[in-house]
């Protein structure tokens, strides 16, 4: 994307996006892999965050900002995220796919300093970060940031929504924040093409191994989410930090779950309905939630 766009320009320009090849493409084919590159790497929003003005916040609205359980763990994701793309893409050898998960990486780099400078701006205090290593197992770790955005994506555009239409986040704080969820949505669409592009371009005779390690993935990302929910975070030590529910329940305006369900599928379809519809979109999370409703009055 040109950085000559003016915002609105920019901000279009991200959230709709056709494939210069017209027709049918095979899911796992390179054209398959040159469409989902390029998505990403063309609807690339340049806005820097160290130009972002945040808005003054009225004391009530600060207080409620602030007091969010999330900060802390908002910005350590994104740190980790950050180094654990950036570590698998120096190890690709595909140039236009490199090209695109590195620009990936750079972007969660950047969710961390968004964040870091809003909690900067607003006074929030935050626990003492802890290294981020680069894993070792480089693919394994790509895998959990991909699966793992594609939770908390679909909740995060839920709750995102709810927060605006109740007031607990003021108009002009939303409109702030939300190139950064939308870039979230880019992710995770380009991160489901991936799965089932290097899924198909593998031998037969490896892809039972890529299934183990996917489901190794989820298993590992649901242990760390029971975790959450229990108060205990993934070094065992206690947190008050059910941030799902709590945060649910106050930014909502008391939202029920059957209509924050509800509405995190409509935020997640209208997010991705921008997009060539021959991308192939995250269904796991969203076909889980719509079975969990059935169960919920």
């Amino acid at each position: 994307m040109s950085d000559t766009l003016t915002p609105a320009e920019a901000d279009y320009a991200m959230r709709h996006w056709t494939y210069r090849s017209t027709g049918q493409i095979k899911i796992g084919s390179a054209q398959h892999k040159r469409m989902f590159c390029e998505m990403l790497l063309t609807t690339h929003n340049p806005y820097k965050p160290a130009v972002i003005d945040w808005p003054m916040l009225a004391p009530a609205v600060l207080k409620r900002v602030t007091s969010l359980p999330i900060w802390d763990i908002a910005v350590q994701t994104e740190g980790r995220a950050s180094i654990r793309v950036s570590t698998y893409a120096r190890g690709i050898e595909d140039p236009l796919l490199r090209e695109a998960v590195t620009m990936n990486g750079a972007e969660e780099a950047r969710h961390k300093i968004v964040l870091s400078r809003l909690v900067q701006a607003y006074g929030i205090e935050l626990a003492p970060e802890p290294p981020y290593p680069a894993p070792k197992d480089a693919l394994r770790a790509w895998m959990l940031t991909g699966y793992s955005e594609c939770i908390d994506s679909f909740f995060a555009f839920g709750l995102f929504e709810a927060a605006r239409q109740s007031g607990y986040f003021p108009e002009e704080l939303v409109e702030t924040f939300e190139p950064v969820i939308q870039e979230e949505a880019r992710h995770i669409l380009f991160f489901a093409n991936w799965v089932a592009w290097y899924r198909r371009s593998l031998p037969w005779y490896r892809r039972p191994w890529f299934f183990m390690k996917t489901a190794g993935v989820w298993f590992s990302l649901i242990r760390d989410r029971i975790s959450l929910a229990r108060g205990i975070d993934t070094s065992g030590a206690a947190q008050d930090m059910n941030f799902p529910a709590n945060v649910g329940d106050s930014v909502g305006g008391g939202v029920s779950a059957r209509a924050l369900i509800d509405l995190c599928l409509t935020e997640n379809e209208r997010r991705m309905g921008g997009y060539d519809v021959r991308l192939l979109r995250p269904v796991t999370v969203p076909w889980l939630a719509r079975i969990a409703r059935r169960f919920i009055k």
